[in-house]
C-alpha cells in the first residue's frame, strides 16, 4: 500500500489500548446516574457493535445527554494517564510513517478527551489533523469526519486509507469512497484482519 500517502487512524483500539479506561469511565457514569456496573467485557464488545444504540446500551437513554458527557469527562480526564497505553510497536510505526506519509486521526471520542490522551502518550505530533465526534454533524460510520480530513488535505481519495479496529471505521471509509484496513489487536476480532502492528508495517511498506 505504498500508493496510500494519506493514512487516517482510528484512536481507541487501533492506536491506543484504552479498554480499561473506557470501561471504568462508562461504569463511573452509570454509577453517577443510578445504574449498576456492567462487566468490562460487555462494554468493550459493544464499542464496535454497529447494531446497537450505544446511549441505550450504556446509559438506558435514547440519546447521549449533557450529564453523561460531564461525568464521562470528569473521570476520563483524571485517569487517562494511568489507564491507557500505546499498542506495542505503535510508536515506532508512527515514527517511520511520519517520515514519508501524511497522518490523521478520526475518532468517535470527543475532542476534549482525545487530544489530552494523544498528548500524554506523546503521539499528537505525528498527526496533521485530529477529527472527533463533536466536531462533525455525525460520527463514524457516517463519513463526515473523513470528508473533513480529505478536504483538509485537498488531494484525491485514491491516496487515502482508513485504518481501524471496528466496522464503524470500515463503513465510514466505504461511505467516504476511500480504502480501508481492518485490524484486530484492539476491541474486536475479525476474520481476515491485520493481526499485528508489525504486519501493518509490512503492508504499508515501512520497517520498524
Amino acid at each position: 500500500m505504498r500508493d496510500k500517502t494519506h493514512l487516517i487512524f482510528d484512536m481507541d483500539g487501533t492506536l491506543i489500548d484504552s479498554s480499561q479506561l473506557l470501561a471504568n469511565t462508562i461504569n463511573y457514569v452509570r454509577q453517577k446516574i443510578g445504574l449498576s456496573k456492567l462487566e468490562e467485557g460487555r462494554i468493550i464488545e459493544a464499542l464496535n457493535d454497529t447494531s446497537i444504540n450505544p446511549a441505550q446500551f450504556y446509559y438506558e437513554t435514547e440519546t447521549f445527554e449533557p450529564i453523561h458527557e460531564r461525568y464521562f469527562q470528569e473521570y476520563y480526564l483524571q485517569n487517562h494517564e494511568r489507564q491507557s497505553r500505546l499498542y506495542e510497536g505503535m510508536a515506532e510505526l508512527l515514527e517511520a510513517l511520519s517520515q514519508e506519509r501524511k497522518l490523521a486521526v478520526a475518532t468517535n471520542a470527543y475532542d476534549l478527551s482525545a487530544r489530552p490522551l494523544l498528548q500524554n502518550l506523546g503521539i499528537d505530533r505525528y498527526f496533521d489533523i485530529v477529527m472527533c465526534a463533536d466536531l462533525v454533524p455525525k460520527p463514524k460510520p457516517h463519513p463526515h469526519m473523513l470528508e473533513a480530513i480529505i478536504t483538509f488535505y485537498g488531494t484525491g481519495r485514491a491516496r487515502f486509507v482508513m485504518i481501524g479496529d471496528g466496522h464503524r471505521d470500515i463503513e465510514a471509509a466505504e461511505n467516504a469512497g476511500i480504502a480501508a484496513l481492518l485490524v484486530e489487536w484492539g476491541f474486536s476480532s475479525h476474520e481476515g484482519a491485520v493481526t499485528s502492528v508489525t504486519e501493518l508495517a509490512e503492508i504499508l511498506g515501512v520497517a520498524i
